[in-house]
């Protein structure tokens, strides 16, 4: 289990991270989201004790980061954000000079690389060097060192930064794979990265936590709107604006003339549905409903209203 308690981290005059508190549960795929220069690659530096806090204190499995750093090293696997490798390097000599420094024993190296070959894909490209590889190779190879010593928490930072479309998939598919027998913290700006991959999210901005919960958890507790999307024949735009006289919540987004018809989309508070209420006020106008359509609040609603003012800190 990792555990933040009241966690801060400033360089100079500059509080990259700002009295943070969490907890990632055993077994458990974490996505932590946020904008640019929000603080995740800062939080993510002290937990893996690269980094000292300033204050506050963070625990793996019960040992602090700052009396344990080398124990504490040995139970993570950490893929930082631009991948650093070796390019002149094989991936085998790579993985091996990995498991030296992680002080493998050679006895029990060649089934660690077996195992990490198979679950990352590697049996093709294992005797070739790293600069000859694609990205989604490059990294795979970096996924592989990061678990070469079968951590119990793997850390990935920016996991499918510069992939296509095909690489991402693939990626993803190999995060949930290691999922399934270790805790995962993915750090993302990415939206679509988090949805796909995480068990429960955590958004940062300026430094500090503005959500935490599973996607479902945020957008039934998240106090935004609905947006309702209406196309109507025989209405005017007088008419429309008389909407909100059925209920003082209801806002008039925009009111558009599509030759006859009038395109309408009113946005209201998600704790009230006014849809009844429309639906008999334009049978008394004796307007045509060609289209209502709800847009319901959506992670990327969330994800911009909590960090609309955009941070200006280290990540």
């Amino acid at each position: 289990m990792i555990k933040i308690e009241n966690l801060s981290k400033s360089f100079g005059t500059v509080e990259a991270v700002k009295d943070v508190s969490f907890v990632v549960n055993d077994g458990e795929i974490l996505g932590f989201l946020g904008p640019n220069g929000a603080g995740k690659t800062t939080t993510i530096r002290t937990i893996t004790s690269y980094l000292a806090p300033t204050k506050g204190n963070v625990y793996i499995n019960d040992l602090n980061v700052n009396d344990n750093p080398d124990e504490i090293r040995k139970q993570i696997g950490y893929l930082a954000e631009h991948n650093p490798l070796y390019d002149e390097m094989v991936v085998y000599d790579f993985l091996e000079f990995v498991a030296n420094i992680r002080q493998i024993p050679a006895v029990d190296f060649k089934a660690r690389l077996k195992d990490v070959t198979e679950l990352c894909g590697l049996k093709k490209v294992i005797y070739r060097p790293i600069k000859e590889l694609s990205k989604g190779f490059r990294q795979r190879v970096g996924l592989a060192q990061a678990i070469i010593h079968d951590p119990k928490i793997l850390i990935l930072d920016e996991p499918t930064t510069g992939l296509d479309p095909n690489q991402i998939v693939e990626i993803r598919g190999l995060i949930k794979a290691l999922g399934k027998e270790k805790t995962v913290i993915i750090s993302s700006h990415i939206l679509q990265e988090i949805q796909a991959t995480a068990d429960r999210t955590i958004i940062i901005n300026n430094g500090e936590i503005v959500a935490d919960g599973t996607v479902e958890e945020l957008m039934s507790s998240f106090k935004g709107h609905t947006m309702l999307e209406l196309e109507l024949k025989n209405a005017n735009k007088e008419d429309i604006h008389n909407l909100t006289s059925i209920n003082e919540d209801i806002k008039i987004d925009s009111v558009l003339e599509n030759k006859n018809n009038i395109i309408s989309k009113l946005e209201y508070p998600n704790n009230i549905d006014p849809r009844e209420e429309i639906f008999n006020y334009a049978l008394g106008k004796n307007w045509k409903i060609l289209e209502m359509t709800r847009h319901k609040v959506s992670l990327e609603d969330i994800f911009r209203t909590l960090t609309v003012e955009g941070g200006e800190n280290n990540d």
